[in-house]
């Protein structure tokens, strides 16, 4: 065997359908398209979620709720987190950029600092929002907490 004898596995490949070219192709006068309705017209296309008539599945699902669109979507980084963070790098101030560059949040999302956890060392805390027991556990502390 070489390269100059081999070919597709038998029936793997098929030709194309030649639609269209007269009634002795099989294929000729509705070019498979059968008698009359939309599908057998010209510009004809089936629209997205179409079930043939049946009641569509975007339709029969029930609605429920809302989407508040002012709501403000925070990334949580907790106490513990920011705890280890800090005595890895040796840190005592932490904010947006800090915690960036170490991969706990993106440079765009809004950052909460949350409560579980606990944090053994004076740190101040730049971020857009805290938790009460965040907060707290920060100023016990002796850190600081700066609201952007």
């Amino acid at each position: 065997m070489d390269l100059s004898n081999l070919k597709p596995a038998h029936g793997s490949v098929s030709g194309s359908k030649r639609i269209g070219r007269g009634q002795g192709s099989g294929k000729g006068g509705t070019s498979t398209r059968g008698h009359k309705g939309a599908q057998s017209r010209s510009g004809y296309k089936r629209k997205p979620g179409f079930e043939g008539g049946q009641m569509p599945l975007h339709r029969r699902v029930p609605k429920y709720g809302f989407k508040n669109i002012n709501r403000v979507a925070y990334k949580g980084v907790n106490l513990d987190v920011l705890q280890k963070l800090a005595e890895k790098k040796g840190l005592l101030a932490i904010d947006p950029l800090t915690l960036a560059e170490n991969g706990l949040a993106s440079g765009k999302e809004p950052i909460k600092i949350l409560g579980r956890g606990g944090i053994t060392m004076k740190l101040d805390v730049t971020a857009h929002a805290f938790s009460d027991k965040a907060m707290k556990a920060i100023e016990a502390q002796g850190g600081t907490v700066i609201k952007i």
